[in-house]
């Protein structure tokens, strides 16, 4: 039983006038049901629900009237009474409703009188002349016509009348939109009245056309045909005004459609009629109707408009019968003729709602030839322009290839409607023929096929053709595509689309298996195709990347075939897969198992309602790991599987509440915001849950107590009440658990999740209206610690934490929270107060939270008089006085209060405003001016200001606020508009920059009086002083000032320029933001001449003027910002007020704005840098103020004037014309980034391009960077926001007939500027000429792609760009020749890039030629080497075998070889063709083939390797340009050739092709080459040469290449002396770093002892060098993580030889190694040394740590597991991950990481840890070193003692940093870890005796702890009241080590030694 409040509908009220109830009255008689009775009783009542029963009634007697009723004076009273209700009433009104179905079912003999009475009163509406009555009777002529037979009835014998009445309304309407310019309230109305007036007619006009075209033929209404032509005539000029919106537009051109075909009495006309005006309006023909010519005049006299074609286009498919075949051969061309029009309209309209309107249109269109193929008299020759193949479907498909991908939602909806009608259009023209063997279908699913991945059309027309070809015809396709589509599921952006299409796949697929001949066979074939792939990704893929998946998919998958989750279960609980829990990078089979059992609970699959349901599933067991598994996914799936349920009533079993007792307390600490979320929404889900189902046993309790029942009832009320026991024995449990995690230094993720809990908890079982039944009240386990623990919480510096206590607090009586004491109150009002001067940001928050709970104390007045008379304040309250004795309500108290609070607020703010007018600086020093604006603010927001009583006090404080609004924004505004806000602070240790700061201070002119800004102050030492006193006697800055200060209180203060500004810019922020929630929450007044709102005309105004100040003339980006968020709320406001004068006031400031941007006068205050500061923000927020809906004529009246200015007529350096274009383009990058304006913009993007390509060649660096900033703005606004790493991903990018079809414009530009910066490219000079426009140019063509879905119209080909792009990369400049590379690649189809490469390659030169150009050579040899890394890219995906085709490439190639060889001089083009070597080696070595050509090919790159200067003459070498390149690529090519000589194919040749390979033996050769290669001189060779090697260790750990192993490792081993000598000798720290790790990789152990340099170091030896090592290289992460590792695996190998001797020779070198993974594992240690050291500790777990032999002494042992729990409470996620792994390690005899037969191996950090602690207690056990082990882990939980710092005297002051972020570590706990270490303490200590001679250990500890006890007690008596919230951080830190001393004593008081230190507690 779930309790929801019903939505109560207002259904309006029957009202009659005196006069009808007078003759009511008359005519009652004495029958009780009698008609007359029943309206007047349902006239007098005044609810409207009740009289909606009566007119039930009285429907009913209406139709028992008989034919002795029909001359009856009380019926035809009772008639004409009941019409005069119907008119009555609002259009929309169910009573309306049911009085017209009560006079609807009269009997046939009343209707004429009925229906008469209704025609007098439309008479008597329609003669009312007041204009504010039209739309009321349009709306009632409306409702007549809608499902009421006699009011069309009426409306039909007064039809005349009425289109008399809706043509005079429609004129009307016109020229009142003359009159409303910029009233956009007014106008919406007005073209809403308008719409209702056209659509009525249309209606009216379709009820009796029969009748006005009877009437119109025999002419006996002359009147009717001139009233419908001057319907037309309104019609016409409608559509022909630009003001109306495009809705009346459009409505009034199907309207103008309608009334020409009904005035036209034969069908065969029209099409004639209608071509001739849309298509040949000036030569129209002589046929043309005389009535048509006049009312359409101005569509003949010149040609229409494009939007007035696509109106009256609309209008002809619309309006038009295109079924009946009536148009015949005229209606076929004119569907045509149409097409043609509409495809050419979407080239040339741009805006986003024409480009919709001409979407619907196309859609539109289909369904109108669709209709005119239904009929059977259908010439072939509509069938043949129809038939898929011909030219108009062609066409239409080309429109939809362009926007499939269009940004508008409802375009793609059409494309996909246009597409399903063109394959039903296709269908009907070929008759009865296969679809299956159609071509035009066979070919759309190829080219469909064919289409990248990335794109969401493809799969919405995908999913047309299966439900056309089935499943099984697309898998014989391609039986890949499931897969295909699975993997793009894993994206968030077309997970929907991917799961549309397989959810219509998999659904034909099982009807289509199941209606063949093996429908026994089909449910297996099934789920391997459609289930397998899906789990195994489930199980494989990263949890992150299946969300949507699992979303979206698996619901799905299952809705289909519930049977499939047997079939899962089956799968993942098999015994290959049962294993894999997961425990790196994926969720496993558990995980797997546990997403899928959760999607099918909630289905509804499967419930457990029964205790045994659970076992017969899957065993407990499996859900309990996966409650505490190491992925977060798998526990909030496993979560979600006990809280989500179909029916929300289900009852909680014991053991899903066992369960979530369980999950809890893990879990609470998670760093993932997203998992705390889903957390806090399943527990959620899990309460609600628990209380419908306990109203629900509840209910069946008290039936059974109220009745006699059997047995079995007694036996089910007896456990329905247990149940409700055990919910409120849980709910008791969760409460308490909650509150106790709010312990001091809790963590943000737990107090998060609890706090969202408790509030959840609060909100679900308070006492709601219908509930019967509450099983826990939050304030029943509320406890005074815990209040104060909440309390708290609002000072966390989280306000996400302070919003969610306040929530939970402000919901508590004064009782529960203590604040009846009056004492308590007064110091937290205090606290508040003092708060909100705070010099941190975050205090004054927090005291806006402590008064916003306060104001609700009824005592908070006489609280704040103590106050006030100890500030001695003016203030005074009168408590009594105001309530004058009575008891006050809470709505009253809360106003009172928060009344009281702003006014002692302002007071104190007056003061203060009053000490920064004197000084500035002194005032950011003591008591910064922001705090007490956001408390006002905050103070505000509780009370809804529209609805206050007390309006006088109100009103005077509102004014109050807004004139202390603009005196602090006075006094801070010189620094935010400074032009150097960031540094501005008067203070410098140096006399010149001293002199420069005086320039600054002239231009600010501060208000300080104390002379502190009058001039810049000079910085000097105390024992310089005197020195410098005639120093700087001619300098102005003479004076010294202290960096202390003095605040009010005596006390020095530091002041710093970051301190100044931000009091400053903060100010400015709380002004914003007071004066924008003043306008958006205060009543307005209505006239300037009443009193009746809170904020005044005239204040709206000045509010407006200082936001326009602030917006252009400030220059710290936070004021404008936040500037700009008040002003939005003002234009707001503005735009939906009624004022005329009001709405008027953004058009006039933008207006205002533009013309001082074009101006640029001398004097204006605009800044021109900062990106134009606040001006674009000023603009942005007037544009995006009209609203929605509108024609967006601000829109359209900036973007003209700006794009006017951005690209200016010649380029000009004049001030005049630079500084107007860099405020253009800084705005119109604002408005292009807007989101508020959306696809608004988007017709205004090409000519921004323009601009920002044409701004680039400006020289001025201003416009070039503005330029740049619109540049990068407009290309995320056209390809979206970039969505992967690779730059040139498709993702990113769309095709070009894609783009200039949507941009049309940018087609010519481009090409036009391509080619202009082409021509600049060859220059026969030789002067370098750069064109600006290169990059930009380039970097947009490099974002299109050629599609195989182009057609082949050339309008748009991209072809005209590429000799162009080709000659680009003749550019001196290496980035311009590299882009012209990128920018080639997509110019090119897949089948060219070849024939394009080898095409380019032939271009180079031979080795004779004289004029060689290395420029032009690299150009070419960059474009060649892109092409063919997409191409082997593209072909690797498709298949893995070389075309024949590449052979041509090959022999250009070596034809070309000499540019690789030294007679070419050029490094950089050596390197690049060198790279081009490099990719065609290694996919030749990918081919199977092994042929002579090939074989051939490889010698000469082997030839050219050996013939290099690397290998010959590396000692001559010169730096030159392009020498790295080249290194870096001969080296690459040398590792490749190496790779293939160990490679299996290099193996499996015969000997001589070996040779051929390589030149020798391979085995020799290649070792050679290594050594060469890795004593080189150069650091780059050795350096990428260890690279290569690291990379084949590394594939070869990770089992990718198998069959390599061998050889890869025999090849090292020739090599490894090298490595060795290498090792010892390499001075650079990366390349020694990568030795020792591939030295790791090859398993030193075997390669003991070490032999190097003609000497043997032993294991200690060598031990201690790379500890000696690791000493050295502290700056180098990389070399601490090798030297770590390489250290740690040699201990391992000395350790476990058990040599004792040699043990004890190198003890010293043990401890040291200890102390190193210690100190690898500290906090302030690199992430990557931390990671180090957790696989150090990994490896050392089950040989050294966990082992029943002690190898180590216990000390180290301890302090190596003191590591583990240190990484365990690491603070970086991936550190505390891999850290658990080390759970995974323990050996199988110790019995602590078991638990109910559970063997835990996976887990999260905290369950890690709780393992843990278990692990080692049982150890000590093992280890029988219980005694020493118990004293060292009690000093564990006692913590360092560092509390010596705080044993200082206590009035010094404690310096803070303006952004203190408190804590390093925001994870760590340290009481949890104290809680961990006392539960198995305790466990410990009660199993074990302690051993006798280590009592003084314990004496020891119990006199150190009792030390800090008392330490701690004196300073915490030192704190001031309220210290939560004073000295957060202080109490915070001493209340930790007081339940630590707290925890310690409770375990010595086992032994009798505790008392002492609870004593000093």
């Amino acid at each position: 039983m779930v309790l929801k409040k019903k939505k109560v509908r207002d259904v309006g009220r029957i009202v009659l006038d005196q006069h009808q109830l007078a003759r009511l009255r008359c005519i009652v008689n004495v029958e009780e049901n009698g008609l007359a009775n029943l309206l007047l009783e349902c006239a007098q009542l005044t609810d409207g629900i009740q009289q909606l029963c009566l007119l039930k009634k009285i429907g009913c007697l209406l139709r028992k009237l008989g034919g002795d009723d029909l001359h009856n004076s009380q019926s035809a009273t009772c008639m004409e009474i009941l019409v005069r209700i119907y008119w009555g009433l609002e259009s929309r009104s169910p009573l309306k409703r049911a009085t017209a179905s009560a006079l609807s079912g009269i009997p046939e003999n009343l209707k004429e009188e009925v229906v008469s009475c209704l025609i007098s009163c439309l008479k008597e509406e329609i003669l009312i002349v007041d204009k504010s009555h039209v739309r009321k009777v349009i709306d009632a002529i409306a409702a007549c016509m809608e499902n009421f037979s006699l009011g069309e009835m009426c409306t039909q014998c007064l039809c005349l009348d009425v289109l008399q009445f809706l043509c005079t309304a429609l004129v009307d309407y016109k020229l009142q939109n003359k009159n409303l310019g910029g009233q956009h309230i007014l106008q919406n109305k007005l073209m809403h009245d308008l719409l209702a007036a056209l659509k009525t007619a249309m209606v009216l006009v379709q009820k009796v056309q029969e009748k006005i075209r009877d009437i119109l033929c025999r002419n006996t209404q002359p009147s009717l045909r001139k009233t419908m032509c001057g319907l037309l005539t309104c019609f016409i000029e409608i559509l022909l005004d630009g003001d109306f919106l495009q809705t009346v537009q459009n409505t009034a051109g199907m309207a103008a459609l309608l009334f020409i075909k009904t005035i036209v009495d034969r069908d065969e006309l029209l099409p004639k009629l209608v071509h001739d005006l849309l298509f040949n309006s000036i030569q129209r023909g002589h046929d043309v109707p005389e009535w048509l010519f006049q009312s359409c005049e101005q569509l003949y006299r010149a040609p229409p408009p494009d939007d007035v074609v696509l109106f009256l286009s609309q209008g002809v498919l619309a309006m038009l019968d295109w079924k009946g075949g009536k148009m015949r051969e005229g209606g076929e061309h004119l569907l045509l003729e149409i097409l043609t029009v509409l495809l050419s309209l979407s080239m040339r309209l741009k805006e986003s709602s024409m480009t919709m309107s001409i979407s619907r249109n196309l859609s539109l269109w289909t369904t109108s030839a669709l209709d005119a193929l239904h009929v059977d008299t259908c010439s072939w020759y509509l069938k043949n322009s129809l038939n898929g193949n011909s030219e108009a479907i062609q066409k239409l498909l080309e429109y939809i290839w362009t926007h499939w991908e269009h940004p508008l939602d409802g375009v793609r909806h059409q494309t996909k409607t246009i597409f399903n009608n063109i394959l039903k259009i296709h269908q009907k023209t070929i008759d009865d023929s296969c679809v299956l063997t159609d071509p035009f279908f066979l070919n759309m699913t190829q080219n469909l096929l064919s289409v990248e991945w990335h794109i969401k059309g493809k799969y919405v027309l995908l999913g047309c053709l299966v439900e056309y070809l089935g499943t099984e015809h697309m898998l014989t396709v391609d039986n890949s595509i499931p897969e295909q589509i699975l993997g793009m599921n894993l994206e968030q952006s077309l997970a929907t689309y991917a799961t549309n299409l397989l959810e219509k796949m998999f659904e034909s697929h099982k009807n289509q298996l199941m209606s063949s001949s093996q429908s026994d066979d089909w449910n297996k074939r099934w789920h391997e195709i459609w289930v397998s792939p899906f789990l195994m990704k489930l199980c494989e893929e990263n949890p992150s990347q299946t969300t949507y998946i699992i979303e979206s998919y698996l619901p799905k998958l299952l809705k289909c075939n519930p049977d499939s989750l047997t079939y899962m279960i089956k799968e993942l609980q098999s015994s290959d897969k049962a294993s894999n829990i997961g425990p790196f990078n994926n969720r496993g089979a558990l995980g797997a198992l546990m997403t899928c059992l959760r999607a099918a609970r909630a289905q509804g699959l499967w419930s457990t309602a029964e205790e045994s349901s659970w076992d017969q599933l899957i065993p407990i067991s499996l859900i309990k790991q996966a409650l505490v598994h190491k992925h977060e996914q798998v526990r909030l799936d496993a979560l979600g599987l006990l809280c989500e349920t179909r029916c929300s009533t289900e009852t909680l079993s014991q053991q899903e509440i066992a369960l979530i007792k369980y999950f809890l307390p893990y879990n609470m600490n998670s760093q993932s915001p997203a998992m705390r979320q889903q957390i806090v929404w399943l527990m959620k889900k899990l309460f609600s849950r628990l209380r419908d189902s306990s109203q629900v046993l509840h209910k069946q309790t008290q039936t059974v107590k109220q009745k006699n029942t059997l047995c079995e009832e007694n036996t089910k009320s007896q456990h329905a009440e247990h149940q409700l026991q055990q919910y409120k024995d849980f709910m008791v449990w969760i409460c308490d658990t909650l509150l106790e995690a709010l312990f001091p230094g809790a963590s943000f993720p737990r107090k998060f999740i609890v706090l969202s809990l408790l509030g959840i908890i609060a909100e679900i079982f308070e006492n709601l209206d219908g509930q019967t039944y509450r099983v826990v009240q939050i304030t029943d386990v509320l406890r005074p610690a815990n209040v104060d623990a909440l309390l708290g919480c609002l000072s966390s510096t989280f306000e996400e934490l302070k919003l969610l206590a306040y929530d939970i607090l402000k919901k508590l009586p004064p009782t529960v929270l203590g604040l009846q004491d009056s004492e308590k109150l007064q110091t937290l009002l205090q606290t508040a107060l003092d708060l909100s001067t705070s010099t941190k940001p975050y205090d004054c928050i927090t005291a806006s939270y402590l008064l916003a709970l306060l104001v609700r104390q009824e005592s908070l007045m006489l609280a704040l008089n103590a106050c006030s008379l100890k500030q001695q304040t003016d203030y005074h309250f009168d408590y009594l006085g105001k309530f004058h004795g009575r008891q006050a309500m809470n709505n009253e108290v809360l106003e009172t209060n928060v009344l009281e609070v702003i006014k002692y607020l302002l007071i104190c703010l007056s003061d203060e405003l009053r000490q920064a007018e004197r000084s500035l600086v002194h005032t950011a020093a003591s008591n910064p001016l922001y705090g007490r604006v956001h408390c006002i603010i905050g103070a505000l927001q509780q009370l809804p200001l529209k609805s206050v009583s007390k309006i006088a006090e109100w009103r005077e404080t509102v004014a109050e606020l807004i004139l202390m609004a603009f005196r602090l924004s006075a006094i801070v505004s010189p620094i935010c508009q400074s032009s150097s806000p960031e540094g501005l602070i008067p203070m410098d240790t140096d006399p010149e920059t001293a002199r420069n700061l005086q320039k600054i201070l002239n231009e600010i002119k501060p208000r300080d009086t104390n002379d502190y800004f009058a001039h810049a102050k000079l910085l000097i030492s105390d024992e310089d002083q005197e020195l410098s006193k005639g120093a700087f006697e001619d300098c102005k800055p003479s004076e010294n000032l202290s960096m202390a200060m003095m605040d009010q209180a005596g006390q020095s203060c530091h002041v710093t320029a970051q301190m100044v500004l931000v009091c400053c810019w903060r100010s400015m922020k709380e002004v914003s933001l007071l004066l924008g929630f003043l306008c958006q929450n205060l009543p307005l007044q209505s006239t300037p001449d009443l009193k009746d709102g809170l904020l005044m005309l005239h204040q709206v105004g000045e509010i407006g003027e200082h936001f326009k100040c602030q917006l252009l003339q400030s220059r710290h980006r936070g004021a404008f910002e936040l500037a700009y968020v008040g002003f939005v709320k003002l234009t707001e406001m503005l735009t939906s007020c009624k004022n005329s004068d009001l709405q008027k006031l953004p058009q006039q400031w933008l207006e205002e704005v533009l013309h001082e941007v074009k101006s640029s006068i001398p004097t204006s205050k605009l800044c021109a840098t900062r990106r134009s500061a606040g001006i674009p923000f000023y603009v942005q927020a007037l544009v995006s103020s009209e609203p929605r809906g509108s024609n967006m004529s601000l829109l359209k009246l900036t973007m003209k004037e700006l794009i006017s200015l951005a690209i200016p007529s010649s380029i000009c350096q004049d001030e005049n014309v630079t500084i107007p274009q860099v405020h253009s383009l800084n705005i119109l990058r604002a408005l292009f980034r807007d989101t508020k304006l959306g696809e608004n913009v988007i017709p205004y993007v090409a000519e921004g391009i323009q601009a920002a390509i044409l701004g680039f060649t400006s020289p001025v660096w201003a416009v070039r960077n503005s330029s740049t900033l619109l540049f990068s703005a407009l290309i995320t606004r056209i390809f979206g926001v970039k969505r992967g790493k690779d730059e040139h991903s498709k993702k990113n990018r769309m095709t070009g007939r894609e783009f200039f079809t949507r941009f049309p414009t940018l087609y010519p530009f481009l090409l036009k500027q391509l080619e202009m910066v082409a021509n600049t490219m060859d220059s026969d000079s030789g002067v370098l000429k750069l064109h600006p426009n290169l990059f930009l140019l380039l970097l947009v063509l490099g974002r299109l792609y050629p599609s195989p879905l182009d057609g082949t119209s050339s309008a748009l080909s991209l072809a005209p760009f590429v000799p162009f792009i080709i000659r680009c990369g003749h550019s001196p400049v290496y980035r311009s020749r590299e882009m012209a590379a990128c920018a080639l690649v997509p110019f090119v189809a897949v089948n060219q890039i070849l024939p394009m490469a080898v095409s380019l390659m032939e271009t180079l030169p031979a080795a004779t030629d004289l004029h060689i150009r290395q420029n032009h050579i690299h150009g070419v040899l960059l474009q060649a080497l892109h092409l063919l890394r997409s191409y082997f890219d593209t072909k690797q995906r498709m298949n893995s075998s070389l075309p024949r085709e590449l052979h041509d490439i090959i022999s250009c190639t070596r034809a070309k070889i000499w540019l690789a060889t030294r007679q070419n001089p050029c490094f950089l083009t050596r390197a690049t063709f060198l790279d081009i070597i490099n990719i065609l080696c290694h996919q030749l070595d990918k081919s199977k083939t092994r042929d002579p050509e090939i074989l051939n090919f490889w010698q000469t790159a082997h030839n050219v390797i050996l013939e290099s200067e690397l290998f010959t003459d590396e000692h001559k070498f010169s730096p030159v340009p392009g020498l790295i390149q080249w290194q870096r690529n001969i080296i690459k090519l040398t590792l490749s050739v190496l790779g293939i000589s160990v490679s299996p194919q290099a193996m499996s040749l015969s000997p001589d092709a070996a040779h051929k390979l390589t030149s020798g033996t391979a085995e020799i050769q290649s070792s050679l080459l290594l050594s060469h290669l890795l004593c080189s001189k150069f650091l780059e060779a050795r350096l990428l040469t260890l690279e290569t090697v690291l990379l084949w260790l590394e594939e070869m750990d990770s089992n990718q290449v198998k069959e390599t192993n061998g050889n890869v490792l025999f090849l090292l081993s020739q090599v490894e002396d090298t490595l060795k000598k290498l090792a010892m000798q390499e001075k650079h720290p990366e390349c020694l770093a990568k030795v020792l790790k591939i030295l790791c990789l090859l398993n030193i152990e075997k390669r003991l002892p070490w032999n190097a340099n003609a000497s043997v170091m032993s294991e200690a030896k060598l031990l201690k060098w790379i500890l000696s090592v690791t000493e050295t290289v502290k700056n180098s992460t990389e070399m601490q993580s090798v030297t770590l590792t390489l250290a740690s695996k040699l201990v391992i190998c000395l350790m476990l030889k058990k040599q004792e001797k040699s043990l004890d020779s190198i003890s010293q070198d043990l401890r040291q190694w200890v102390h190193l993974v210690a100190r690898s594992c500290g906090a302030e240690q690199q992430t990557e040394i931390r990671l180090t050291a957790a696989k150090v500790l990994i490896d050392i777990i089950p040989s050294l740590l966990a082992n029943k032999q002690l190898y180590f002494d216990l000390l180290n042992t301890l302090t190596l597991w003191r590591c583990i729990f240190t990484l365990l409470q690491d603070e970086e996620r991936v550190v505390r991950d891999k850290a658990t792994d080390i759970i995974q390690m323990i050996p199988p005899f110790l019995k602590a990481c078991k638990e109910d037969d559970i063997s835990f191996s996976a887990v999260n950090p905290s369950r890690a840890m709780d393992l843990g602690l278990g692990v080692l207690c049982e150890l000590l056990q093992i280890w029988n070193k219980t005694s020493v082990g118990i004293v060292t882990l009690m000093e564990w939980m006692l913590g360092e003692d560092d509390m010596e710092g705080d044993a200082i005297n206590e009035n010094v002051e404690n310096y803070d940093l303006l952004f203190d972020k408190g804590e390093f570590n925001l994870w760590a706990e340290k009481i949890m870890f104290a809680n961990l270490l006392q539960k198995h303490l305790l466990n410990l200590i009660s199993q074990s005796h302690f051993v006798p001679g280590y009592e003084s250990g314990l004496h020891q500890l119990t006199t150190m702890a009792a030390n800090q006890a008392q330490r701690v007690a004196w300073l915490l008596k030192g704190l001031p009241l309220a210290p939560e919230f004073s000295r957060t951080a202080d109490y915070t830190r001493l209340s930790i080590q007081k339940l630590r001393l707290l925890n310690v004593a409770e375990l010595l008081n086992l032994f009798g030694l505790g008392a002492v230190i609870t004593g000093h507690f």
